[in-house]
């Protein structure tokens, strides 16, 4: 039963990091005609609608505690908005493929974060696990420190990486929601968070073509799949693996990415590439191989 669960959770957050690694190609085509921050709230927006139409569908069971929002609020805080704000600006200021090398750290993040909070272990196995898969994602994108402002781009893309570690981690405080009902809320809370930041500047959403198919197309993946589907599949991936090996799937981003914009933007691949996505894989397998 303990390998099954392992399994399907492997195989859930290894989607949720592959539908991700799709996300930066849709941004790319909105993100001239949207800001981030206002991209953000959207794609909540959209999620939210999904979510909450498919949870009267399957008749959800809700045992909503109130003293539970100390947790609630975090995660949707911190993980949901100052991570995704936070990504979102940090790449602007620099680069994808900085973004990238940075947010690699998200899996030490999440191992640290666990042996504080959570009390994992740290083993032989984890580190040489997280070894592997860092050195895969530099020798995929490589380390291009470029952009205008590329300190202020590299500082926030380490505040992503910290808070959306820390908020996979305390997603584990909630072990008597279903990751449905812990998406729904935890979503609701970012989107309260944004909308006064949001509405401060209408004017710029007023100016956008929602009719415009690429528009409808980008809105729909990163609400729908990226958000709704990909968060449900990682914040219950979180619950079936150990938190210090669920970061090794963050790491399948670049490759999906790069693979994406290979098919779809015509961008080459090279020898880093193929070594790099067999260190990561290979790191995976090596964590859930050999943890327990």
């Amino acid at each position: 039963m303990m390998k099954s669960n392992k399994l399907v959770g492997s195989i859930l957050l290894s989607v949720a990091a592959s539908i991700w690694g799709g996300t930066f190609v849709a941004v790319k085509v909105v993100v001239g005609q949207i800001h981030p921050l206002q991209l953000v709230w959207l794609r909540y927006l959209v999620a939210l609608i999904f979510l909450i139409a498919f949870s009267l569908v399957k008749r959800e069971q809700w045992h909503f505690k109130i003293q539970d929002l100390k947790w609630f609020i975090p995660i949707g805080l911190i993980g949901y908005t100052v991570s995704l704000v936070a990504q979102e600006t940090g790449t602007w200021f620099s680069s994808a493929q900085t973004g990238a090398v940075v947010t690699a750290s998200t899996p030490s993040f999440m191992m640290i974060f666990a042996w504080w909070i959570l009390k994992e272990k740290l083993n032989r196995v984890k580190v040489t696990s997280l070894v592997m898969a860092t050195i895969g994602v530099i020798m995929i994108v490589g380390i291009h420190l470029s952009g205008k402002h590329i300190l202020i781009g590299v500082l926030f893309l380490i505040v992503a990486a910290l808070t959306w570690s820390l908020m996979s981690v305390l997603i584990q405080k909630l072990p008597n929601y279903t990751a449905l009902q812990i998406t729904i809320i935890s979503t609701l809370v970012a989107m309260i968070c944004l909308t006064p930041f949001v509405l401060t500047d209408t004017s710029a959403l007023m100016t956008v073509n929602f009719l415009n198919p690429k528009v409808i197309f980008c809105l729909f993946y990163v609400g729908t799949l990226s958000t709704a589907a990909a968060f449900v599949m990682w914040n219950k991936g979180l619950t079936m693996v150990s938190t210090s090996a669920s970061g090794l799937f963050y790491l399948l981003q670049p490759v999906v990415g790069t693979l994406l914009g290979w098919l779809l933007l015509g961008e080459g691949l090279t020898l880093g590439f193929v070594l790099g996505s067999i260190l990561i894989l290979g790191s995976v397998w090596v964590s859930i191989r050999f943890t327990e």
